[in-house]
């Protein structure tokens, strides 16, 4: 993190235009070809000044898989001295990296755990709007210093939150996912009711507050065959899912289910809705990448900052042919930034909201005070 304000190293943050922070994930994937695909389009920077944390020597390796050779950047020591309308990189490392296109390598791990570390500290500093991050290699990643199944996990702790919600979103559907990165064995005996309660409030927090939907409708999926067939393929539908469902929908969230999966996705009740509550991670992940998979973005929900990430993987496969598609990657971008307007353009209405209420009803600046340190209502 870079807090020394000496020598005039900071620059005045243009207020037009967001500054984006990017993780360069595992540099022997496909992260650095959709980025500099994306990026190359010039207009992109009328939404965000990028500023990539990684590696010049490495971006100028991809750019020659990439074929394109003009691809223009500036070196910059802090993030505050990011330009404008051009692409910033703060080198993470000056030596030559040992890039090894397809294959998962020690190197590669470390650099985009430090790549990632860093511009958190600087989102956390306020030296960033936004972060996107580029996939990473889970097991490469793995070490003391980064013992996390995935970015949300890492982030919900680095951020200091008690719960965060990973959403699958695209034009056709935003998805939650209530276990994220968790062994199919252990998904029944974790789901809780009091865990039910704090992700759907989460999910309809951010429906409301980073995808500017008033009144959002949310489906909960079942977890059993058939919703449990009324107990003859598992009760925790019944026993445990519906009574919160009902509690919710009884204190005005607008939560509907549980729905079977399969008749769910297989009929058009998806679009009734205005998000979908996965149970655990391939009940929503298959049937989302089905609907989305070159377009889709995974979004962090609950967090005190915007992150967001192409909804692939590194996909070494495929990694230095150039064929890699940056759609994904540019969605992740562009979500990044509408999030970041739609939440200050709803804290902005909530709190003169507020304001106005407090007033009307004669309640005195402290005490308005006071209330604003409160925990947010459930609705």
């Amino acid at each position: 993190m870079y807090n020394d304000k000496s020598n005039n190293k900071f620059k005045k943050r243009e207020t037009n235009n967001l500054r984006l922070g990017i993780s360069q994930g595992d540099i022997n994937g496909i992260g650095y070809e959709v980025m500099l695909k994306c990026f190359v389009d010039s207009r992109m920077m009328e939404h965000c000044t990028p500023v990539l944390y990684g590696s010049s020597k490495v971006l100028s390796y991809h750019k020659k898989l990439a074929h394109v050779p003009d691809f223009a950047f500036t070196n910059i020591r802090y993030p505050n001295q990011a330009e404008p309308n051009k692409f910033n990189i703060l080198n993470i490392i000056q030596d030559e990296v040992r890039i090894e296109i397809g294959q998962p390598t020690e190197v590669g791990g470390k650099l985009a755990a430090q790549s990632l570390e860093m511009a958190c500290d600087d989102l956390m500093a306020n030296n960033l709007d936004a972060l996107v991050t580029n996939p990473i290699n889970k097991k490469a990643i793995q070490s003391e210093e980064f013992n996390f199944p995935g970015h949300t996990e890492f982030l919900t702790r680095k951020f200091k939150v008690e719960d965060s919600l990973m959403i699958m979103s695209s034009d056709k559907i935003r998805i939650g996912i209530m276990t994220n990165h968790l062994s199919l064995g252990d998904v029944p005996k974790s789901i809780t009711r009091d865990m039910l309660r704090r992700k759907l409030k989460t999910f309809n927090e951010s429906l409301k507050r980073d995808f500017g939907i008033r009144m959002p409708k949310i489906a909960v999926l079942a977890l059993n065959p058939h919703a449990g067939d009324y107990g003859v393929n598992g009760d925790e539908d019944q026993k445990v899912i519906a009574p919160v469902i009902k509690e919710l929908f009884d204190k005005g969230m607008l939560v509907f289910g549980p729905y079977p999966a399969d008749g769910f996705f297989g009929s058009n009740a998806i679009n009734n809705f205005d998000g979908v509550m996965a149970l655990y991670h391939d009940q929503g992940l298959i049937p989302f990448k089905l609907m989305s998979f070159t377009e889709g973005v995974n979004f962090t929900a609950g967090l005190p900052y915007v992150r967001t990430s192409p909804a692939h993987g590194t996909a070494y496969e495929i990694a230095g042919k150039n064929i890699a598609s940056a759609q994904s990657f540019r969605n992740a971008v562009f979500l990044a930034c509408d999030i970041v307007k739609n939440r200050r353009e709803y804290d902005a209405l909530t709190q003169n909201t507020l304001k106005v209420s407090h007033k009307d009803n004669g309640i005195d600046e402290d005490l308005t005070k006071e209330l604003e340190k409160d925990d947010e209502p459930l609705l």
